[in-house]
């Protein structure tokens, strides 16, 4: 797992969810962040220095010309050591400030002297953010590779609803930790399959499984966090997809498979996540069968395996499984890899993990066993694509840490 420090430079702007940024720095804390907070004037008068510094543990800037920097460079030495810089929230002022350049205060000219990422939660009133000139500039800001987080719609300090809301601190530190991923795969192809399958029996039945799909959406959002593009090939789920993904749509294992063999050969790596119906029936009746006394005898056919079949392509992608088992892990998980000649494998307990929002995921390839221990679905799936992209770029992987909550 990548082990870099976590730094972010907090930037609050004078909108009245400058008081949000309170439980933001909080939970970033908490989430293991190095916190810097810079306050423009107009923040000052909404929420102190002093409860940021507390909260920080570290003094807030608010100046330009700041004395207690030994050189009086904070424009530019305030961001120096961070990873990040994030504005929460960002003005419909602060907003067209950096869409045009404009540095005169010490938080626009860190944006403009910045060598890290910038992103920027909006936060106005709903007509502000609705206004020609204030979408104009996020569209620039969007061009110049500025990330924009939100907003959110809801009822606002003004007594209006509609869009401008800033995001909430919990989905901030969410976008937050996503940015700060490093990007390991940067402009790799992936597809992925995802959830289960659901073979009909009749009208209204069929064979399924327990299968979330949480898992899979997690792997999704992990990998365009390290900046692949990702085509999700979801089978029936609740989810909502990452929003940056392609996402198909599909019901039954032929369907999926007729999706995969659409997709691969766009893909560099390909990742079945998906929890496929092993068995179909043979003759699906297009009406609903009648209860009846006796018994109901059902043929059923072996569906086709479809990480087997991308594996077995004449110039295959990197290809990576799922294996659940019941028992017995180790020996069923290597079995699975060596005989579809796998790179990688990723398999678990199915009964601790099956609807569950931790996972307990051991990787096997080449170089052996890697268990990742347990932990938050999301936090397995970054580690991973860490462990797939070291195997990708450079061959076998070191052995991993084990997943922290």
């Amino acid at each position: 797992m990548d082990s870099r420090p976590r730094r972010v430079l907090l930037g609050i702007t004078g909108g009245v969810a400058a008081y949000k940024a309170a439980e933001l720095t909080r939970l970033l804390i908490k989430e293991g962040i190095d916190v810097r907070v810079v306050m423009t004037q107009s923040a000052t008068r909404l929420i102190t220095p002093a409860t940021l510094q507390a909260l920080s543990g570290k003094p807030v800037h608010t100046e330009l010309w700041d004395d207690v920097i030994e050189d009086g460079m904070g424009h530019i030495e305030l961001s120096r050591d961070r990873s990040l810089i994030v504005v929460a929230p960002a003005t419909a002022d602060f907003l067209a400030k950096l869409a045009c350049g404009f540095g005169d205060d010490l938080l626009s000219t860190l944006c403009l002297a910045r060598e890290c990422p910038l992103l920027v939660a909006p936060a106005m009133n709903r007509q502000m953010w609705e206004n020609a000139s204030t979408q104009r500039n996020v569209k620039q800001l969007l061009a110049d590779g500025v990330l924009v987080a939100g907003p959110a719609p809801g009822e606002q300090a003004c007594g209006e609803v509609g869009m401008g809301r800033m995001l909430e601190p919990v989905d901030l530190v969410r976008e937050i930790a996503a940015s700060l991923q490093p990007k390991v795969l940067d402009g790799v192809r992936i597809l992925i399959t995802v959830g289960p399958t659901f073979e009909p029996i009749d009208a209204v039945r069929g064979i399924t499984n327990r299968s979330s799909g949480r898992m899979g959406y997690a792997v999704a959002q992990a990998a365009l966090e390290a900046g692949a593009h990702v085509t999700l090939v979801s089978g029936p789920t609740e989810l909502a997809a990452p929003p940056q993904a392609q996402k198909i749509d599909v019901v039954t294992a032929q369907q999926m498979l007729d999706a995969v063999n659409a997709h691969v050969t766009d893909c560099d790596v390909f990742i079945s996540v998906a929890a496929v119906a092993d068995y179909r029936p043979t003759q699906p009746s297009k009406q609903k069968l009648k209860k009846q006394d006796q018994a109901l005898t059902l043929q059923l056919e072996p569906t086709v395996d479809i990480l087997a079949t991308v594996a077995s392509r004449a110039k295959p992608p990197f290809c990576v499984g799922f294996a659940a088992e019941s028992h017995d892990l180790d020996r069923f998980a290597e079995d699975k890899r060596r005989r579809k000649k796998l790179p990688l494998l990723a398999a678990n307990l199915a009964q601790n993990a099956i609807g569950a929002q931790d996972n307990e995921l051991v990787l096997f390839d080449d170089a052996g066993r890697h268990p990742l221990g347990k932990g938050p679905k999301l936090a397995q799936a970054r580690a991973l694509i860490q462990h797939l992209a070291r195997l990708y770029r450079n061959g076998p992987s070191v052995k991993l840490k084990a997943v922290r909550r």
